[in-house]
């Protein structure tokens, strides 16, 4: 029985399997949205959410954390000044996974993940909405 226990291990050694994760999760970082199958996007989602809560912090250890899972110091520049100040008023749900279908070759699901824009917070939207009328 596989009570409590986390994660997926896709018939992969842990080495192999800690690069994947890692190479997909850089890959959803510097092109925004990834075609995937549907296990590998569910098991990237928490790593990159981890990242941008990382870059939401902004100091020099959380810097140093996000370099060990992405490995680029751009990405790292590209996660702390661009993607995570969209984020600042949310706390997780970052990433949104969309079902796509089947995989020609061996009918496996697909999906796509991506970075979801950053969401206006109801009270600005509200405020906003006050003023125009």
């Amino acid at each position: 029985m596989r009570h409590r226990v986390k994660g997926r291990k896709f018939g992969r050694p842990k080495g192999h399997r800690d690069l994947m994760l890692k190479n997909l999760v850089v890959s959803l970082i510097d092109h925004g949205r990834i075609s995937t199958t549907i296990a590998k996007a569910k098991e990237i989602r928490s790593l990159t959410e981890r990242v941008i809560t990382y870059g939401k912090r902004g100091t020099v250890h959380h810097r140093r954390l996000a370099f060990k899972i992405l490995n680029n110091k751009d990405l790292v520049k590209k996660v702390f000044d661009e993607i995570a100040p969209k984020f600042v008023n949310i706390n997780g749900g970052y990433t949104r996974v969309l079902k796509n279908g089947f995989r020609h070759g061996d009918c496996a699901p697909m999906s796509i993940i991506e970075i979801v824009e950053g969401v206006k917070s109801s009270s600005q939207e509200h405020i906003k909405a006050k003023d125009l009328s």
